[in-house]
């Protein structure tokens, strides 16, 4: 049986530079990941080492002013709200929370601390939150890394289950956010 392309993967090797989300953000895995080929967003891409159901990191690459995060799961009953490049920090999470209610369909999502952290050399934030999916009830954990430069948004996430894979590789999801640079000047 062949793999749908839309489940492909491409190997990201450890220590070269790999530019994210068709954008300027550029990072160096320290360990080797494998990069799905679908993405979720039109300035998005997610990365593995397991599998999306047991770890992901979601690249966010300059979302413009006036766009949603995701991409539209149902555009006229349930409209995702857009990013404005004014939103604060606090701002950025509810509408983090918000957006992943509707787009993946969470039961139950909350957004923790939201705190001041350098993102690609420049000031941004960090928000830790956690989720259940309605199919199959695993409580979920993820911890968001971003900025806002040139008035569109840079951001990335972990995710993953609360028991084992969580915690295994956040260490290496940190060391992913440490090495984000953003690979040109951005404008408004």
């Amino acid at each position: 049986m062949v793999a749908s392309p839309a489940l492909a993967y491409k190997m990201i090797g450890r220590g070269k530079p790999a530019s994210v989300a068709k954008s300027v953000l550029t990072l160096t895995p320290a360990i080797d990941w494998n990069r799905m080929q679908a993405r979720p967003g039109r300035n998005a891409e997610s990365w593995t080492l397991d599998g999306l159901q047991l770890d992901e990191i979601t690249f966010y690459g300059g979302i413009e002013n006036g766009r949603a995060l995701f991409r539209e799961v149902d555009k006229r009953d349930k409209p995702l709200s857009p990013f404005q490049a004014t939103m604060l920090a606090p701002n950025v999470a509810q509408l983090f929370e918000q957006s992943y209610r509707l787009a993946v369909g969470s039961s139950l999502s909350e957004v923790g601390s939201v705190e001041p952290a350098t993102f690609a050399g420049t000031s941004g934030f960090r928000f830790t939150y956690s989720y259940t999916l309605g199919r199959d009830e695993v409580r979920r954990r993820g911890e968001t890394t971003g900025a806002i430069v040139g008035g569109k948004q840079y951001m990335m996430t972990w995710e993953a289950p609360t028991i084992h894979y969580y915690d295994r590789n956040l260490a290496d999801y940190r060391a992913l956010v440490s090495s984000a640079r953003l690979a040109a000047a951005t404008s408004p």
